[in-house]
């Protein structure tokens, strides 16, 4: 069984779900109490003390697009316990200053299979962590490879194999969708059914009035009877024209995530095709790299530009602050375009390269000698990597 582990930024609503502050459509109700909890500190607590110890340690606040608070969803095991979390969490703060001070194992969600109805679960734990590098007081940074080694103590701690990622994940979870919004469509035409036969049944004797004559015989009142047929009949269209409405945009949207899966099982088989032709012929796989790492590069380069023009008057001078501006510019060029850390790993082992993005973040007169030579050490890299 696989496991990853992906830090994002906490959400305002995360204690609510994590320990279920309150109840959920998606979840079975008969299994929350095998949920596992463990909070050392809220959200909202935690984040005033770091941003005491910020303006403690640095004497600065804490700056307002900084995010130290961060949360990952981790895939576990039927017999993962909250001992394994902490000591995954140890190791997370040992290696890589994360310091968790909430988890939450959810063995409430899932789904049943479509043909067997056989419950699915979905089994995973929520691990909330603090951010922030207690010597400098600011948020942590991290080398892109600190993220893959990341994903090897999970597995390593929760003793499973590591996790996928990409399009196959994507692909799942949008089956997934597709599977739940069919429960729903199946749900509505039943409902539709079952409006139609009321119509029809014996529950329509309900809207016949009786009334006794002077001899005591009953006999049907017909205006009032009538009366209640068309008002009982209004209500019924009413409902039926609500749900054939809602019954066409599910089924509009089971059509639009069918596509979508049909476009992304063609595109995985696309991508091992390429795979096995990279694998069997080396001169492709050498051009391939290149061009891949090449175009990595020009993204990273036309980010650095776009960051320098965004804040033309920012102090660079001091080497630290320049390459802690780097740092984060690479981190999120990596996040926003699904850039492998590995990638940026392999060009940044050049060491003529970081000179180079490095002083083109920090800006120099251009046309100078030296803007010159920097081209030359950005082209001179990339030939290399052809070899």
């Amino acid at each position: 069984m696989k496991t990853s582990i992906n830090f994002k930024a906490v959400k305002s609503d995360s204690e609510i779900h994590n320990f279920r502050k309150k109840t959920f459509d998606y979840i079975r109700k008969d299994l929350t109490s095998q949920n596992e909890y463990w909070l050392e500190q809220k959200i909202v607590d935690r984040i005033q003390k770091i941003e005491n110890y910020c303006k403690e340690k640095s004497g600065r606040k804490l700056q307002k697009n900084a995010l130290p608070i961060r949360e990952a969803v981790v895939v576990i095991k039927e017999n993962t316990t909250l001992q394994d979390l902490h000591n995954l969490s140890k190791r997370l703060e040992k290696e890589l200053g994360i310091r968790v001070f909430q988890i939450a194992i959810h063995r409430d969600e899932g789904h049943y299979d479509k043909d067997s109805k056989e419950w699915k679960p979905n089994l995973h734990a929520h691990l909330v962590a603090d951010w922030q590098d207690l010597q400098t007081g600011k948020t942590l940074k991290h080398h892109p490879r600190d993220y893959s080694k990341m994903q090897d103590i999970t597995a390593e701690c929760l003793e499973m194999e590591r996790g996928i990622s990409g399009s196959r994940a994507r692909l799942e979870a949008i089956e997934f969708k597709i599977q739940k919004k069919e429960e729903e469509l199946k749900a509505l035409e039943e409902k539709i059914e079952e409006m139609k036969n009321e119509l029809s049944s014996t529950k329509s004797e309900d809207l016949i009035v009786m009334e006794s004559d002077f001899l005591g015989f009953q006999h049907i009142k017909t205006d009032k009877t009538i009366e209640n047929y068309k008002k009982k009949i209004k209500i019924y269209n009413a409902q039926i024209l609500k749900n054939k409405a809602e019954l066409e945009a599910k089924t509009k949207q089971i059509t639009e995530l069918q596509n979508k899966t049909d476009s992304l099982k063609k595109e995985i088989n696309t991508l091992k095709n390429k795979n096995s032709l990279l694998l069997s012929n080396p001169n492709i796989f050498a051009g391939e790299r290149k061009k891949y790492l090449d175009s990595v590069l020009d993204t990273l380069e036309k980010s650095i530009m776009h960051e320098r023009f965004r804040n033309p008057n920012k102090d660079r001078a001091d080497s630290k602050i320049l390459i802690e501006e780097m740092s984060n510019i690479c981190e999120k060029t990596a996040k926003e375009n699904n850039i492998p850390f590995s990638a940026l790993d392999e060009i940044l082992k050049d060491s003529g390269i970081v000179k180079a993005l490095l002083f083109l973040l920090k800006g120099g007169s251009q046309g100078t000698n030296n803007d010159i030579s920097q081209e030359e050490n950005l082209q001179k890299s990339k030939k290399r990597r052809l070899r």
